[in-house]
């Protein structure tokens, strides 16, 4: 009973917790962290004790699964060598760094300096991810730390397997070699065996409890038969989840998917918000057990500052290297603005305490190690967490651009649109009943302008016909809804068959509810209004996309990168977008005043004026 208490009070506290952080925009893992630390000072708190298979085993693939489930392949694809560098390069570099700090200062064999600089070497998939959502960070950032943050753990468990093994002196380098190798190619090919068996499972399954059911397993099916033959489970996971995210929607029911991503959404949230408090509630007890093991309090502290020092350092020495020397020859790189906010985003977190607790208790000086790991999580929540956003804001670096995204996502939906309705034309029979068609082409027809109303003027949004079809539609709904109710408190119908009715009306109001909250923003950006005339929309001339591989001079002089092109259609010139660094498409029309551009990305064919904030 006492178990199932502080459970309950655990879960309640993080998930609170993680709720105030959000509503005030503060990092979800500093608050939770902190306060764990301040409850584990509490007389009446007992003492918690993380054990490293509760975290390997039942918090790491869930984790590592959600995140997988939610990442690009063909973004992956594109970044696979920074990815690699970042995962594998950057772990040992780390590793080892850390390791020559601590074989200075403490009395320790340098195969224990290792599994300590292998225990605090993989940045936090958690941690970097939920701030670099909430600093607004460019997608192409936010991309490559959330890969990063998927495979870099595997190098650093392969790492401490190894420094244990040399510990006890039975290893050689060409064994760690072996290993390493087995880990990444083993755990890849599983778990794609195990995507492949899921496939043909899941194709089976129409049923989205039974297929939840399924998902939910899948982290652990690739983990234990990966972990069993040392493989690395983690890369099986991430293997398996990303294969199985990236075909869901061929594969899987629309039911399914969005049963399962909902149900996922709740167990990351959980497992995520009590992680952290976890790793608070542990201070108290790591930091008494490391100032009475006997060690100096002088040393202690140096040695704390220099392996903390140590890991926020090597990560800038490490990502900026190639891009200086890449710049000293003349290359073009990725922006310096870029390179420095991937070298600060080096968090810790639970796998760094998880890791170190795998540590034998023969190690030297084990409680010192053990304050050694916290201090590089706390440090690096509290020094990098907290002012990786004020280093965002200095570089003035940017999000994603609403204003793009409310774009591209109309004309993704006008693209679906004219397939399906090429589809229908191809499917009536001479027995299809006209209301039917014109039925179907309604709702098309709604649903697309829809998305191109949601880029009118925030103050318009509210006489739109969607909006208005909206604002009824959930009337109606609410109505309906008491209706059946009133039936059912009479007890005139059969239980069964109200929750089917009631199940109709809320799968209705659900789509409702969902179309909107997708695009929902409290911005007040402007962005202009499709359905609205404009005169330089009407008059600019139907100039074609030029023929090649266009490019922004601008940004390619500058050594920059773009995101999107747009091309003005008064004079050609052809600059790059919002959500590119030097938006310099904007900065030609506010320095030619040329009203109008068009978009010259493959299968883009918008317009937009620049004056009246319409698009065309």
């Amino acid at each position: 009973m006492d178990i199932a208490i502080g459970l309950v009070v655990l879960i309640g506290s993080a998930a609170a917790l993680a709720a105030t952080a959000r509503r005030f925009g503060v990092s979800e893992p500093l608050v939770l962290t902190v306060a764990g630390v301040l409850a584990s000072y509490v007389p009446m708190v007992p003492q918690v004790h993380l054990e490293p298979e509760m975290v390997l085993l039942g918090l790491l693939p869930p984790l590592l699964y959600t995140a997988a489930l939610k990442t690009s392949l063909v973004d992956f694809r594109k970044n696979l060598r920074t990815i690699a560098s970042l995962s594998v390069g950057l772990v040992l570099f780390s590793t080892f760094a850390v390791a020559l700090v601590v074989w200075w200062l403490l009395p320790m064999p340098f195969a224990a300096a290792v599994a300590l600089g292998a225990v605090v070497a993989p940045p936090d998939a958690v941690a970097a991810t939920a701030i670099a959502r909430r600093t607004g960070m460019p997608r192409s950032i936010v991309t490559v730390l959330e890969d990063e943050s998927l495979f870099n753990d595997a190098t650093a468990l392969v790492s401490l397997r190894g420094a244990i093994a040399a510990m006890a002196g039975a290893v050689t380098v060409w064994q760690i070699g072996g290993d390493f190798l087995l880990a990444s190619v083993g755990g890849a090919v599983i778990g794609a065996l195990v995507a492949s068996v899921l496939v043909v499972l899941r194709r089976r399954i129409q049923d989205p409890v039974l297929d939840t059911t399924v998902s939910l397993l899948a982290p652990f099916v690739a983990y234990l038969p990966a972990e069993h033959v040392h493989a690395s489970g983690v890369i099986a996971v991430v293997t398996c989840g990303m294969i199985l995210g990236h075909g869901a929607h061929r594969w899987q029911g629309a039911a399914s998917r969005v049963a399962e991503t909902t149900n996922w959404r709740t167990v990351q949230f959980i497992l995520e918000s009590a992680v952290f408090l976890v790793i608070g509630l542990q201070v108290r007890w790591i930091v008494e057990g490391a100032w009475h093991s006997g060690l100096d309090h002088t040393t202690l502290v140096i040695a704390a500052v220099a392996v903390l020092a140590a890991v926020m350092l090597a990560r800038p020495v490490w990502v900026f290297t190639p891009v200086l020397v890449a710049r000293l020859f003349g290359r073009e790189t990725e922006p310096l603005s870029h390179a420095a906010v991937v070298s600060w985003a080096g968090m810790r977190g639970v796998v760094t305490l998880a890791a170190v607790l795998l540590l034998p208790d023969s190690t030297p000086q084990l409680p010192v190690l053990e304050l050694l790991a916290l201090v590089v999580v706390g440090g690096t929540l509290l020094v990098q967490g907290t002012s990786l956003p004020w280093l965002v804001r200095l570089l003035r670096l940017r999000g994603p651009s609403r204003a793009e995204d409310a774009l591209t996502k109309a004309d993704l939906l006008h693209q679906a649109s004219v397939a399906g309705l090429a589809e229908l034309d191809r499917r009536i029979g001479p027995h299809t009943p006209e209301p039917v068609i014109e039925s179907l082409r309604q709702r098309l027809t709604w649903r697309s302008n829809a998305a191109w109303e949601r880029l009118g003027r925030p103050e318009a949004e509210w006489v739109t016909p969607t909006a208005e079809y909206r604002r009824l539609r959930l009337a109606m709904l609410a109505a309906e809804r008491d209706a059946v109710l009133a039936v059912r408190d009479v007890g005139a119908v059969d239980y069964e068959v109200l929750q089917h009715v009631l199940a109709r009306l809320d799968l209705e109001e659900s789509m409702i509810d969902r179309f909107d909250e997708d695009d929902d923003d409290t911005s007040t950006e402007p962005l202009g209004n499709a359905t609205a005339g404009c005169a330089h929309l009407e008059q600019a001339p139907d100039t074609a996309p030029p023929v090649g591989e266009p490019v922004c001079r601008a940004c390619r002089d500058a050594g920059m990168r773009w995101v999107h092109l747009r091309m003005c259609l008064e004079c050609g010139h052809i600059g790059c977008c919002e959500s590119s660094v030097g938006n310099h498409a904007t900065e030609h029309f506010h320095a030619t005043a040329h009203p109008v551009m068009r978009s010259v990305e493959p299968g883009e064919q918008w317009r937009w004026c620049y004056l009246d904030e319409l698009l065309g």
